[in-house]
């Protein structure tokens, strides 16, 4: 059974986690729901800063992204191209290959700052087409990456 409430935060409540262990990304990520099992979506704001991306390029097979752009401006990588993203766009991004997508802020002095609101279906498989990986992602959390031409026998190991 589903306990829970009708729920009212302020994101200057929320402690940002912030993510810089690759030198082309950064990101500052204010969770405003969790993701567990009795989840249907989850909320978060992040802000990128100058020059610099949040995910590599990828896309679900099984979650949908939406983002609405609260300030700043950049591009969004897609499989038609890169377009230009500034405050008031919308962009949903659907689950599989024509979802593909990365946020990059292309300012040079100003955080780019967005809502994401994603569907949350789990087990999801998380694919990244530059570099042929794929990372299975349980219970909200990537929990482990793989090449995806390295192929396996269905009984190896068994």
């Amino acid at each position: 059974m589903d306990n829970r409430e009708i729920q009212i935060t302020n994101k200057n409540l929320i402690e940002p986690k912030h993510k810089n262990e690759h030198e082309p990304y950064e990101y500052y990520k204010y969770e405003v729901t969790k993701r567990n099992k009795n989840s249907q979506c989850y909320v978060a704001i992040y802000e990128i800063p100058p020059q610099k991306a949040n995910y590599p390029y990828h896309y679900h097979l099984k979650n949908e992204e939406i983002f609405y752009i609260i300030s700043g401006s950049g591009i969004l990588e897609t499989p038609d191209g890169n377009k230009r993203i500034s405050a008031g766009d919308i962009i949903v991004c659907p689950p599989l290959e024509n979802g593909t997508h990365r946020i990059i802020n292309s300012s040079h002095d100003e955080m780019l700052i967005y809502l994401d609101c994603d569907t949350v279906n789990y087990p999801d498989i998380a694919y990244y087409p530059k570099s042929d990986k794929v990372g299975i992602i349980l219970n909200g959390e990537l929990s482990t990456f793989y090449r995806k031409n390295i192929d396996v026998d269905y009984y190896e190991g068994e």
